[in-house]
């Protein structure tokens, strides 16, 4: 029988794919459209606001200092409204209606995006902070309690799950990406709305897969409690509760006001005002950070010294996390707007062939093997939900349309095929030959799914193996290929000058540092997490993990401050200098970090 017993509905591996349950790849393409949808329009983003107001592909004409501002205050509330999407999942209305209701904010968001007005555009990334808030924490969830009696299984369905992710990834920047360079920008935006749809109706209409999970709300006497956990309890008193609110409400109005009074050049600035000779936005800003650095430390000092001991060493791994994001996330903005304004992108002859069969390649090989995890998905559900699997294959159709058509687009264009007048016309391609190839920006930002993609069974080899390293030479090596990446571009664009607006650098530099940067990303950011839930006591994760998020969310603020003072920095010392800065912090901060590796082992008390 393919189908979940009746008798017992929570059953899930009575059907399974590829060993793990079939629920497991219904997650997985849910996530893989809505990374789809997040990343295909995240890779635009900034670029529609920095093109130019004339020509046949016009934007809004932004400086760039605009746009890093508001695409930083973007993403950083994207992960601040995870903390709301989990509250009302986890105290209103369960992980499922949660995820639903996520992914049709998101289509309603992309949805409001391709009509480019100014309204509709700030409506847009409104929906997908609230639906973004919703969705992401939900979906793990899920897994997590699929998994909740095979405990051995779990890594893999993680695994599994996080290729859904990058996948999803890939074909977003990738697709949407081109299409809104090449075609129009409402067109990549659109299309990231009709992928998170086909996201949402297959969801919706395989639901009851997951049996009984997420229908309701976990209750407090539902929760399991760690027996071995004896430390004493210390609840947030009212004093510290108007703290947090505070801090909250600071923190909101920094992240909001900062683009809205750029772009408004000053007329809507809720912060402007002086204290102490401070200006409004510093003053708030070091206002909130004392206040909550306060509260954290002495609710620290509460505790028992080991498990004192462990949150310090939680704390300062946030801390290094917090500088791994706040580079990692110049790749949607600086780096981007470097390749699009300072990379040679234009490839003639044998250079346009080659990138070109090795495009096709990158496109069509993993989509050929989601697509075959696609029919046996089909094999064990088809019958019991025909029609999420129709919805499913629809999209996969559509998919394939669309790179087989980019694909011939690109051979053609750059001459390396010929086709009829009768196929250009029902492909819809123009039919002009420019004998050449120009790969768009935001192609480059495609290569840190494929690497990781390439690269992750390699790092989890590693890790399992005896030379497996502590946590903090682990988070050391990271920021310290971080920031050799990072260098990459400091000998490539040494020969810009301060100032230039434009140069040909070689495509080769951006490639070593998405290199460098997934490797980065391999060392710190799954294993941040896991070190959490290990040093955290099972009552406290939940707070922590807040805290975690918070550092994260602050950190892509504080990448679009760094991505607002790179034109700056490259007129009066060029764009180089800029990326040297960058190189020498995440180094040193690399190196203190493998330094203090005996002082941070002992706070771990033998925690692996």
């Amino acid at each position: 029988m393919n189908a979940q017993n009746l008798d017992n509905p929570n059953n899930f591996f009575e059907s399974k794919v590829l060993g793990h349950p079939s629920g497991l790849f219904v997650l997985f393409f849910t996530e893989m459209w809505e990374r789809f949808s997040y990343y295909g329009m995240r890779a635009l983003l900034v670029m529609f606001f920095t093109a130019s107001v004339l020509g046949d592909h016009p934007g809004w004409g932004w400086p760039r200092e605009h746009a890093m501002s508001l695409f930083g205050s973007y993403t950083a509330l994207v992960y601040l409204s995870t903390m709301l999407g989990g509250y009302f999942a986890d105290k209103l209305i369960g992980f499922r209606w949660a995820v639903i209701v996520g992914a049709l904010l998101m289509t309603l968001g992309h949805g409001c995006m391709a009509v480019e007005t100014p309204f509709f555009i700030y409506l847009g990334l409104g929906l997908l902070v609230f639906g973004t808030g919703f969705f992401k924490p939900n979906m793990t969830s899920i897994v997590s309690l699929m998994y909740k009696d095979h405990p051995e299984k779990k890594d893999g369905a993680y695994t599994i799950f996080y290729m859904g992710v990058n996948a999803g990834a890939f074909f977003g920047i990738l697709l949407c990406g081109y299409l809104g360079e090449k075609v129009g920008w409402s067109i990549g935006f659109g299309l990231a709305g009709v992928f998170m749809l086909f996201g949402l109706l297959q969801f919706y209409f395989m639901q009851n897969i997951f049996g009984t999970i997420g229908l309701k709300p976990i209750k407090a006497k539902d929760v399991v409690i760690d027996k071995d956990d004896t430390d004493k309890r210390v609840p947030f008193s009212s004093w510290q509760l108007i703290i947090v609110g505070l801090c909250s409400i600071l923190g909101l109005i920094w992240v909001i006001n900062d683009p809205v009074s750029k772009i408004s050049k000053g007329a809507q600035n809720l912060l402007n005002f002086n204290i102490f000779g401070m200006e409004g936005t510093n003053f708030t800003i070091l206002l909130a950070l004392v206040l909550f650095l306060f509260l954290l430390f002495f609710r620290l000092t509460q505790y028992s010294k080991i498990t004192r001991d462990k949150l310090y060493a939680v704390t300062f791994f946030a801390t290094l996390t917090f500088s791994f994001f706040a580079v990692f996330e110049q790749a949607p903005g600086t780096l981007t707007i470097f390749a699009r304004d300072y990379t040679d992108r234009v490839l003639q002859g044998d250079a346009s062939l080659i990138f070109l069969i090795a495009n096709s390649l990158i496109a069509v090989v993993p989509l050929g093997i989601i697509t075959w995890v696609l029919f046996l998905l089909f094999g064990q559900t088809f019958k019991k939900f025909a029609l999420a699997n129709l919805i499913l294959s629809a999209s996969f159709v559509i998919i394939w349309m669309i790179t087989i058509w980019m694909l011939l687009r690109d051979f053609y264009g750059a001459g390396h095929l010929t086709l009829s007048d009768d196929t250009l016309s029902m492909l819809k391609i123009e039919k002009v030959k420019e004998n050449l190839t120009q790969i768009p920006a935001s192609w480059f930002s495609v290569l840190n799914s494929l690497f990781i993609i390439t690269l992750a069974p390699l790092f989890s080899k590693w890790w399992e193996s005896k030379y497996n390293p502590g946590a903090n030479v682990k988070f050391g090596i990271g920021m310290i290929l971080l920031g050799l990446g990072m260098a990459f571009l400091v000998f490539g664009a040494r020969d810009i000058a301060p100032g230039a607006k434009t140069a040909s650098v070689s495509i080769v530099w951006l490639i070593f540092v998405y290199l460098f940067h997934t490797m980065a990303e391999l060392c710190i950011s799954p294993v941040g997490l896991s070190y959490v839930s290990k040093l955290v006591p099972a009552r406290m994760i939940a707070f922590m993990f807040g805290v975690w998020y918070l550092a994260i969310a602050i950190a892509n603020k504080v990448a679009g401050i760094l991505g607002e003072n790179s034109d700056a920095i490259a007129a009066e010392k060029g764009i180089s200098y800029f990326f040297l800065i960058i190189t020498g912090v995440a180094v040193a901060i690399g190196v203190t970090s493998i330094l203090l590796a005996p002082l941070i082992k002992k706070l771990m008390h033998e925690v692996k």
